[in-house]
């Protein structure tokens, strides 16, 4: 019997939304364009992880970065047209997690 195979595309869009912290940066930056170290600290990410996340993320035009030239440089992230197709998406999953996901205090007293 011939196994189905997966398209590729859908591979290779699970494969980038499943990298760890991805998810997380489009979803923060849903809300607003916002600086590194707004992204950094609202979700608790090293400063290497979301720099790498954030190239990636600008390699697949997801993300934009904007160099604004004043005293200091300010460097603010937002979502381009493609990043923000995607909130249909992250609210599903959000929408989802409301329902189905348990917090770590929930699932300790069920132990």
């Amino acid at each position: 019997m011939k196994q189905p195979t997966i398209c590729p595309k859908f591979e290779k869009a699970i494969s980038l939304l499943s990298q760890k912290w991805t998810a997380l940066v489009i979803y923060q930056l849903l809300l607003e364009s916002q600086r590194f170290n707004e992204i950094q600290s609202s979700i608790g990410i090293s400063g290497k992880v979301l720099s790498e996340r954030l190239k990636e993320l600008e390699h697949q035009g997801i993300v934009k970065r904007e160099v604004i030239p004043e005293t200091p440089v300010i460097i603010e992230y937002s979502l381009t047209e493609k990043g923000h197709s995607m909130e249909p998406i992250i609210r599903t999953i959000e929408n989802w997690s409301q329902l189905w996901v348990k917090e770590e205090s929930d699932s300790s007293e069920n132990n």
